[in-house]
């Protein structure tokens, strides 16, 4: 049984997207993390810090979005979504899972909520290199990893989304707008979105 624990409209909607894009049955697990006191006590037996997303599969807990996305693209290679060992592609998108988690996540939340800091002080650096490698990357490249879809797309396809288009701390560049439009596209994404907060309590997808 694989479990997933969700926010509706979070960060773990990226990780939702991925489970939709395997075709593997799951349950979701709904946590209010928007609550006085952010989630239940008790879900930090799940995630320590009592944030979304986690899954725990055959009774392995995971947490963290690239680490979710490394073990389930991983756990079931069936759908393609992860350039082998052997790939050369393997390295591009180990990066750009890594790097959404630790650099563009940072960015785009100091953005959002204007905090004023040193870059060369932070290890996720400055917001305008930030933009600038993932214009170059994307200009240069359709998918985060290279030519062909896969999981590092539902993450950098949602971060993107999410810092441009909802809390307006990504520039609305061309290459970002044509990247989204080409991930956005995808029918798994649209049941994605369709699904998010929808579905009750333990309810399986």
């Amino acid at each position: 049984m694989l479990t997933v624990y969700h926010a509706p409209q979070s960060r773990s909607f990226g990780v939702l997207w991925l489970l939709e894009e395997l075709g593997q049955p799951y349950r979701m697990e709904m946590i209010d993390i928007r609550g006085k006191s952010g989630a239940p006590e008790d879900y930090r037996a799940i995630q320590p810090h009592k944030k979304v997303p986690a899954i725990v599969h055959d009774g392995i807990t995971v947490t963290e979005r690239a680490a979710i996305c490394i073990y389930l693209a991983d756990a079931f290679p069936q759908a393609g979504l992860a350039p082998a060992l052997s790939d050369p592609a393997r390295a591009a998108y180990l990066t750009s899972l890594v790097y959404t988690d630790a650099v563009l996540d940072p960015i785009i939340a100091t953005r959002a909520t204007n905090i004023e800091y040193v870059p060369q002080h932070f290890s996720f650096g400055s917001h305008e290199d930030a933009v600038a490698y993932l214009e170059k990357r994307l200009g240069n490249h359709d998918f985060a990893a290279g030519d062909r879809f896969t999981a590092a797309d539902t993450q950098l396809g949602s971060g993107l989304h999410f810092g441009m288009n909802i809390i307006g701390a990504l520039p609305r560049l061309p290459v970002f707008e044509t990247y989204l439009a080409r991930v956005f596209s995808r029918r798994a994404l649209q049941r994605t979105l369709e699904k998010d907060g929808v579905l009750e309590e333990g309810q399986v997808a």
